[in-house]
Order: structure tokens, then C-alpha cells, then sequence
């Protein structure tokens, strides 16, 4: 049986692998690939960050399987939430479900109260060229610590997104709850397309 993709997508800090530490084991279901955005790592240097090139990244990674199969779902923690919702709105046949976790989309909700506080707080925030949500099943986990990224998950509830809250503060998917909420997610999604295919 041909393994699911699932690209996970890190925000700041750790990338690849080491930003998932929960997820790891996911790659005994799943086809599971560990991404790099713009930026980061040893050759950060050589490529300036960028959520149009990291966009291009996650669909690179959901075309080529090698195996004539294409697609696949798509986790993402907090500014990787940007560039995972650009893959879906421009591809949304190869993405089959979103996962956002802390989602830092904060153009979606720039003139909601808590976003507009933390944009004159924090001047240098990046702007995303993100103003609409892709059509896609799409599940937000946040840590309900942070007035600013309820506020991003109620918007994108409000657009049809399932919202779950799980401790952790900006880390949800760290915890034992959130792991097991991330995973139903996917299995149920995959059950609803397999079925949907037979």
C-alpha cells in the first residue's frame, strides 16, 4: 500500500526534523518529509527568506513522490502556516488537508484587535501577500495562551477551519493532546478521501 505524504513545514527556531519532535514516528503511516524553509540552516546565508520561495518548496515536495502519485497534507507551525495556506490557494489539488499550527497568517486579521496591538507593538512584523483562505479541509491548533493567535484560529473557523486548543503555549504539537489531535486530523481526512476514491 502507497504511503500518504505529509509535509511538515517548521516556524522560527529548529527546522527539519528537529521541529517535530512528536511527529517523527508519523513517518511509520506516512510518507513524511521534514522541510527547510528559505533562510535557515547551513547555506542560510545564500537564500534570503522568502514565503513565495518557501511556498514553492512545499509543492515541490507534494509533486514529486517518485512514484506517479502526487499530493499530500500539509502541517505547518506559525510563520510556516504562510507559505503552506499560498501552496493551498495556488495548488489546492495537491494539498488534501492543512494543519496550522499557531498560525502567524496575521494579514488575514490585521484590523481584529489583538493583531492590530501586536503590529503597532511589533513594527517589523513581516507582511504576507495572504488575504484569502484556500478551500481545503484545514484543522488550527493553538496552546490558548495568546490572545493573537485565537483570534487568527477564529477568523479561519469562522471560514470553515475545525479549531482545537491543546497546552503547550506556542508549541501545541508538542504535547501528548496535540500530537493525537494533529494525527486524527490527517487519518480522518485520509479515511474521508480513500472512501470518496472507492
Amino acid at each position: 500500500m502507497v504511503k500518504q505524504r505529509v509535509v511538515f513545514v517548521h516556524g522560527a527556531g529548529s527546522f527539519g526534523a528537529a521541529a517535530w519532535p512528536r511527529q517523527h514516528g508519523m513517518a511509520l503511516a506516512y510518507d513524511a518529509l521534514f522541510l527547510r524553509r528559505l533562510g535557515y540552516g547551513p547555506a542560510a546565508g545564500t537564500a534570503e527568506p522568502s514565503f513565495g520561495g518557501d511556498a514553492a518548496i512545499i509543492l515541490r515536495a507534494l509533486q514529486d513522490d517518485g512514484r506517479g502519485a502526487s499530493g499530500g497534507h500539509v502541517v505547518a507551525h506559525a510563520q510556516g502556516a504562510i507559505p503552506a495556506m499560498l501552496a493551498a490557494v495556488e495548488r489546492p489539488d495537491l494539498v488534501h488537508s492543512l494543519v496550522l499550527v499557531e498560525p502567524a497568517c496575521l494579514s488575514l486579521t490585521a484590523d481584529l484587535p489583538a493583531t492590530a496591538a501586536h503590529r503597532a507593538q511589533f513594527r517589523e512584523c513581516a507582511e504576507a501577500p495572504l488575504h484569502i483562505v484556500p478551500g481545503v479541509p484545514t484543522l488550527v491548533l493553538t496552546g490558548g495562551w495568546e490572545p493573537l493567535f485565537e483570534e487568527i484560529a477564529g477568523y479561519l473557523r469562522e471560514t470553515g477551519a475545525v479549531h482545537r486548543t491543546a497546552a503547550g503555549g506556542h508549541r501545541p504539537h508538542d504535547s501528548v493532546e496535540g500530537d493525537r489531535t494533529i494525527r486524527r486530523f490527517i487519518a480522518g481526512v485520509s479515511r474521508g478521501q480513500t472512501a470518496q476514491a472507492s
